[in-house]
């Protein structure tokens, strides 16, 4: 493994020093997504193949080729949030590969989105490239090429293509209430990327750097498929939910108690730190996100976390439990009938 750079030395020069803001903390905030995606529907004309596009928008684009098959497309790119080259290539890859993964589909290939500046040697965008490379290897796909830029921030990341079958697509929509609520990947990332502790760091990396292959095949593998899916990144926790409590029109509520922290992210929390997107984060969820009166200062920080390249959060029957929690989920909540909404207790 790739021992983690955070020398003074390095750290002045380093990818992660040339970065405003790093990994998904860095996305646009959810209304301007919003605004965005609702200008770019205005001029889009409908097609029948379109199975999943901007209305409502998911975590991919979905279009069938025949009756079997449905491709899937999406792309995914931030600045770098850590000092090491391979580390950074490896989240990257990892982050954007989980959007194909939340649709239920699998890999087939991915391009390369690249952009650094003139500075930055030619090796270090090499090993970039090379560990984003073997992740999308170790999901059984290929990297096939890509385009590359100079410009002042770096910025990495892949267009991703797979496939999927088009009756078995998994959506934001479509929880039902008495489903209860399943998490992949503990929570903390950006807590402890903020935080900055050696320790932390390499939790957080170890964490960043596993994809969502695995789950997605517990998932794939239930006796009833998932009602509604979706992958917990720059929005956070409460803020994907409360897309999926949206699409699906149910209430989702979360147990405090159950919400599983990364090792450091409760202490780093506990002292105060925050992350620069945790503010904006809230201001976006506003009345339709609410947190019971003894629900913990540091819960709420964790629940408002971007995470980068965060696990897949799903809506799944309650017989469903016992085995995906013996492959590493964890149940932190049930949907509810109700005004859609996000609720903490």
């Amino acid at each position: 493994m790739t021992t983690m750079i955070s020398s003074p030395s390095v750290a002045a020069t380093g990818l992660r020093a040339l970065a405003g803001c790093g990994g998904c903390a860095a996305k646009l905030d959810p209304l301007l997504v919003s605004a965005l995606a609702a200008a770019a529907q205005r001029v889009n004309l409908p097609q029948a193949d379109v199975l999943c596009g901007l209305d409502p928008a998911d975590d991919a684009a979905v279009y069938r080729l025949d009756d079997d098959r449905a491709l899937v497309s999406t792309i995914d790119f931030f600045p770098p949030l850590v000092y090491d080259p391979a580390y950074y290539g490896a989240v990257a890859a990892a982050n954007a590969l989980s959007d194909v993964y939340a649709m239920g589909g699998e890999v087939a290939f991915a391009l390369v989105i690249a952009g650094f500046p003139a500075s930055i040697p030619q090796h270090v965008v090499e090993t970039v490239i090379a560990a984003a490379s073997a992740v999308v290897a170790e999901c059984g796909a290929v990297v096939l090429g890509g385009h590359s830029v100079r410009c002042q921030e770096p910025v990495f990341g892949l267009a991703v293509t797979g496939f999927v079958h088009p009756e078995r697509i998994w959506r934001k929509r479509g929880a039902r209430p008495g489903d209860v609520l399943m998490l992949s990947k503990a929570l903390g990332i950006g807590l402890l990327l903020s935080h900055g502790s050696d320790q932390g760091l390499a939790q957080a990396t170890a964490a960043m750097r596993v994809t969502n292959r695995a789950a997605a095949e517990a998932l794939r593998t239930l006796p009833e498929p998932p009602g509604a899916v979706t992958d917990v990144t720059g929005y956070g926790l409460v803020g994907h939910a409360l897309e999926m409590a949206r699409h699906s029109g149910v209430r989702l509520h979360l147990e405090a108690a159950r919400l599983p922290w990364l090792e450091g992210a409760r202490a780093a929390a506990e002292s105060g730190v925050r992350t620069s997107a945790d503010a904006r984060l809230r201001a976006a969820g506003g009345d339709h996100v609410v947190f019971a009166g003894d629900v913990a200062a540091a819960v709420s920080a964790l629940c408002h976390d971007p995470q980068t390249s965060g696990g897949l959060l799903a809506a799944v029957a309650p017989e469903a439990r016992r085995s995906l929690e013996s492959q590493g989920f964890t149940m932190i909540g049930q949907v509810e009938a109700g005004e859609p909404a996000v609720l903490v207790t």
